[in-house]
């Protein structure tokens, strides 16, 4: 949501920090807050005030009225506050509807005053600017302030001023307190606009000869305005509202919701209810929470949530494992329902976030069965089949009876069969799988073009009617041209006196948006347009250049633009622009689209945009004569033509709700998901689509209800129309003005969902920042009784929604207005590679295979074992290389050995080859890999890489049954060299301290040492001939690991020898001496040392001798 309401005490904070104004506000910061922990001792010492002052105590819980409900205690000193908050602290207070317990209060100065010192002052945000009351009489006994005060509306992009402020608001003010007033409430006006404050009243405002003093205040911040406001706010807590509690998972949901790109809610309403739901999408979640309270479920709904924006398998996870905790903690005598329920979806992959949820219900599966839980899920978009498929199947693998339904079944009637008031069918019918729809049925691969410009109904003769009056423009005509951005922009063309989608349509699109333009492309190919609907993509953070797509079987390329100039420069027939920008870049690249006069349409998807910046992006596009199609919008579609971004879904719904050739019946809607479950209800019950908009959730939508539904009065190929409204503001009234007048003659279904609102005892903010009734007129039962008053279709609930649409339809079937035609296959779109192999249609041999490591879930797996696991049990570097190279945990002992080994070879001087040849390079102003790399390519029999050579000869010899003088004797009568024996500077006189210190841990802590004697044994007969032909660290190491891979219990003879042969051990010297060579190439840079060049008296020069002269 946007709007939230803040605790008085931060509302006063920021008041007392920020505002500018020559009125001398008073008692600033002089607040204290009391809870049932408070050390009265210590609060005094932090506020010496509160010892010599007369006091004021409250509630301060988003309570309103606190002085008619006597929660106001009025001049008292600390020990009457005390007395007084024992009757009140901690007891359960009901407000309203609402029971809470007070446990939270604000004590400020009591400020001594006449009633006549008392104002009321109020600012709230509209659609077209900020209102600001102003009334002369302040305080508990203010009454009808909207009937009484004076008002002041202040444009967007307008300031106030003093002057205005006292002419408009203060005619009933004494003079000599105007001046005081006036400053202040534009300082106050400016503090509301800098911080991004929604609503802001103060009752009262008390003005004396000292100055202003705030007594009382109620406040609302725009929430999405954080990354704005975060320097000024500091870390906001917005309070829940009085009669709920806060609960820790909500908070946990809600960090999830911050650091997530998906959208993650969750509110608990009755933590010991029955009826729990787990909801995908912001408008359907609303849905059906109305609908369990329609059937009579209030009482027992347990939470309100909604889980959106394709999260990814771990965060669904997480999300449904904590509502399984929640549900399970206490039983109840008729055991529980969980409603896993949604609408279509646009782009989310059900399959994938029902995995999660698969995972979690395994995870609680006997706390499932213990509480009695039945599930039933209903879902539907891309790869649904599969995601109830996986579900079916868990429900009979741990024995919980799991109910799942799919596109067949109408969105809600899962509720009814989990209230009882429906039966169960014993086998849904199913649709068919996803890549069937992809699949023409006729032998066919082409459609006529004629068959998709007009409505399916119509006649096929030319429907270029110009309207009787011109309407707001809406999607881009068949004709345009779309330009896609970092944010995603569409341009459409004037066609028929008014602009809309036609199949001309082309337009630009901000942002490397490639699925989303794929699926655009794919929707124009399967509506049998001449040329793809996008036409450049603008993308600032790399320069020009073309991304490759796909038109039907081909390859095309789409030029992307690093600047927007050029890209509308460079198509000048565009005039669609759709933005995929992020919230925080959408506002600027918005109002420099809409500098360019070409573009007439722009679609923003973007969600949490700042309200203030969504209005002052209305106003310029009023200005300008733009369609704003958003915030917060999955687009539009009109079947046939064009559709924005990711609207109508993957193309085996598009096929599946008929969206591929244009029918009668066009809908409105604010919620995205709600959008696409409207076409499926429309292509069951009617001839299909003729085009559909959803206009965002956010409070102030780019275009309304209003500009869509005339539009689609003035459009012939529209038969009736349907709107989705909801809870919040009050556009769907102007839909009843309009019926009332005449001005709409077409059939018009209504339905505004958040019914369930006026059942609760307490505030819910729903999963669209605007679905928040601030008045009896916004709810959504007052709004559906106002449209059928007015002559609207109106059902019973959404339930009945599309029995409703289907009698209507059948009612303009019969009377002749629409005449259905011949349905008509569409032509073969060919699926994408990567999408046929998740449906897992197809199967490809994998390029490589791995099985140490898998980086592509939440968390980051070693060998099986999480990284958090990882760091859990501490098992160091030794236990990762363990994991990584040996695919085992290994003994403690092991992986201390590891670690030792890797310390020991970490490097031995800068004299050794590999070292030198490093310092060679680095004294080149070679860079640290060259470097490094220069030092390990000498790595190898003679320098390091004996450890395998070792193991190898040793291991064979000792296996073989060799004694160790035989094994000396053969190596030497072979003439080869026994690798890991000699040394260059060591010897059994001067020995190597390395070597000594792993020999001592070997022996100590290994379980067995038989290679490693044996290899001693061979020292003592090769150093009585030599006394530098010792075990070197390289042949210890090397006989070591043997010893170990053989006997530390997790590996068979044949595995440890396997990683012997394949070079495993080398692995330790590379891995420990990279650490030396990075060492000395720093170092060398450290001390900045020039180009090596080898002095000429350290060369013997010899040459042959007829060339010396």
């Amino acid at each position: 949501m946007s709007a939230k309401a803040i605790s008085e005490q931060t509302g006063k904070e920021f008041l007392y920090k920020y505002i500018c104004t020559s009125a001398a506000v008073q008692n600033r910061f002089r607040y204290a807050n009391a809870t049932a922990e408070t050390d009265w001792v210590r609060l005094a010492q932090d506020h010496p005030w509160l010892l010599t002052e007369r006091l004021v105590v409250k509630p301060d819980q988003l309570i309103k009225r606190r002085g008619k409900l006597g929660l106001v205690g009025i001049n008292l000193d600390l020990q009457g506050v005390q007395e007084w908050l024992k009757t009140r602290m901690m007891k359960e207070t009901t407000v309203g509807k609402a029971k809470g317990v007070l446990k939270n209060f604000l004590i400020e100065p009591f400020v001594p005053h006449p009633q006549e010192e008392e104002f009321y002052v109020c600012i709230y945000a509209t659609r077209e600017g900020d209102q600001v009351l102003f009334h002369h009489e302040g305080g508990v006994a203010v009454g009808d302030v909207d009937a009484k005060a004076e008002r002041l509306m202040v444009a967007v992009n307008e300031k106030l001023s003093e002057d205005q402020v006292t002419e408009q608001l203060l005619t009933h003010v004494p003079e000599d307190k105007k001046q005081v007033l006036a400053s202040f409430i534009v300082g106050l006006f400016n503090l509301y606009e800098d911080l991004y404050f929604t609503y802001l009243e103060i009752n009262p405002i008390v003005v004396t000869k000292d100055g202003v003093y705030v007594l009382d205040m109620a406040a609302k911040i725009d929430a999405t305005a954080d990354y704005i406001c975060k320097a000024k706010w500091g870390d906001v807590e917005f309070p829940p509202p009085f009669g709920r509690e806060a609960y820790p998972e909500e908070a946990y949901i809600a960090d999830l919701d911050a650091k997530s790109g998906a959208s993650l809610k969750l509110t608990l309403l009755n933590p010991q209810g029955r009826i729990w739901t787990m909801v995908a999408g912001g408008g359907a979640s609303v849905v059906y929470s109305d609908t369990i309270c329609d059937l009579g479920g209030v009482d027992e709904l347990a939470n309100y949530g909604e889980y959106s924006g394709a999260p990814s398998e771990q965060q669904t996870y997480d999300y449904a494992k904590t509502i399984l905790s929640l549900m399970t903690r206490e039983k109840h005598p008729q055991g529980k329902v969980l409603i896993i329920g949604g609408s279509i979806a646009n782009f989310t992959n059900v399959a994938a976030t029902f995995k999660g949820i698969v995972r979690a219900i395994k995870d609680y599966q006997g706390p499932l069965k213990e509480h009695e839980v039945t599930i039933f899920v209903r879902r539907g978009g891309p790869n649904y089949q599969e995601g109830l498929r996986v579900m079916g199947e868990v429900g009979k693998t741990t024995g919980i009876p799991i109910h799942v339904f799919g596109t067949e079944t109408h969105m809600t009637a899962i509720v009814g069969m989990a209230l009882g008031h429906k039966p169960i069918p014993n086998q849904p019918p199913m649709d068919a799988h996803t890549a069937n729809f992809l699949l023409n049925a006729s032998n066919s691969a082409a459609t006529p073009a004629t068959t998709r410009t007009a409505s399916f109904s119509e006649a096929r003769t030319s429907n270029d009617v110009t309207p009787a009056k011109k309407s707001k423009a809406g999607l881009p005509a068949v004709t345009n041209t779309v330009l896609l951005l970092s944010s995603f922009y569409t341009v459409a063309s004037e066609e028929c006196g008014h602009r809309r989608l036609e199949r001309k349509n082309q337009g630009h699109s901000v942002g490397m948006q490639t699925r989303a333009v794929q699926g655009m492309l794919d929707f124009d190919y399967v509506c049998s347009r001449d040329e793809p609907s996008v036409a450049a993509m603008v993308y600032p953070f790399t320069g020009d250049h073309k991304q490759k797509f796909y038109w039907g079987h081909k390859e095309i390329l789409t030029p992307v633009y690093k600047s927007m100039d050029d890209a509308m420069k460079k198509h000048p027939e565009v005039d669609v622009l759709i933005s995929f920008a992020s919230l925080r870049s959408a506002f600027d690249s918005t109002m420099e689209a809409m500098q360019h006069p070409q573009i007439h349409t722009i679609a923003i998807i973007a969600e949490g945009i700042p309200e203030a910046q969504t209005r002052k992006i209305i106003k310029m596009a009023d200005e300008k004569g733009v369609t704003i199609i958003g915030p917060a919008t999955v687009g539009g579609i009109k079947p046939g033509c064009f559709k924005i971004g990711n609207t109508g879904g993957m193309l085996d719904n598009i096929l599946a709700s008929k969206l591929y050739r244009p029918g009668s019946v066009a809908y409105v809607s604010r919620s995205g998901g709600m959008s696409n479950e409207l076409n499926n209800i429309i292509s069951r019950t009617t001839d299909g689509v003729y085009e559909g908009v959803a206009i965002g959730g956010d409070r102030y939508p780019g275009s309304t209800f209003m500009d869509h539904v005339l539009r689609y009065q003035d459009t012939p190929g529209i038969k009736m129309i349907i709107m989705l409204g909801e809870i919040g503001g009050t556009e769907e009234y102007k839909i009843c003005q309009g019926i009332r007048e005449g001005r709409i003659t077409k059939p018009v279904v209504c339905w505004c969902i958040g019914t369930c609102a006026t059942m609760f005892t307490s505030e819910v903010q729903f999963g669209h920042a605007g679905a928040c009734a601030n008045q009896a007129s916004e709810t959504a039962v007052a709004k559906n009784q106002a449209l059928r008053d007015a002559g609207a279709y109106v059902p019973k609930s959404f339930d009945e929604l599309g029995d409703v649409v289907k009698t209507v339809y059948d009612e303009l079937v019969a009377n002749g207005t629409i005449i259905p035609a011949q349905e008509v296959p569409p032509p073969t779109v060919p699926m994408d590679y990567s999408w046929a192999r998740e449906l897992g249609l197809i199967r490809k041999p994998a390029s490589f295979m791995t099985s140490i490591c898998d980086e592509r879930g939440q968390e980051l797996i070693y060998a099986g074992m999480p990284i958090t696991e990882v760091f859990k049990e501490e098992m160091g570097l030794g236990g990762v290389l363990g994991l990584l190279w040996f695919q085992r945990r290994l003994p403690r002992y092991a992986c201390q050995f590891i670690e030792m080994c890797l310390m020991v070879t970490a490097d031995h001087g800068p004299a050794v080859s590999g070292a030198h040849n490093t310092i060679v390079c680095a004294r080149a102003g070679k860079d640290l890999i060259s470097s490094l790399t220069s030092g390990l390519l000498t790595i190898g029999d003679r320098f390091g890489g004996a450890l395998d050579a070792a193991a190898k000869q040793f291991s064979k010899a000792f296996d073989s049954g060799m004694v160790p003088m035989e094994f000396v004797n053969k190596m030497k009568k072979d003439g080869k060299l026994i690798m890991g024996i000699g040394h260059r500077v060591k010897s059994i006189n001067n020995p190597d301290m390395r070597v000594q210190i792993l020999k001592d841990y070997v022996k100590q802590n290994f379980p067995s040492t038989v290679m490693l004697d044996y290899a001693l044994d061979v020292e003592k007969i090769t150093t009585s001939k030599k006394p530098n032909l010792i075990l070197n660290v390289d042949g210890f190491i090397g006989v070591a690991f043997v010893d170990l891979l053989r006997t530390c219990g997790g590996f068979t003879r044949d595995e440890a020898d396997e990683f012997v042969e394949i070079g495993a051990l080398n692995g330790i010297f590379v891995l420990g001496r990279s650490m030396g060579f990075i060492g000395h190439y720093l170092d060398q840079k450290r001390l900045k040392q020039g180009l090596y060049r080898h002095p000429w008296d350290d060369i013997s020069y010899v040459l042959p001798e007829h060339m010396s002269m």
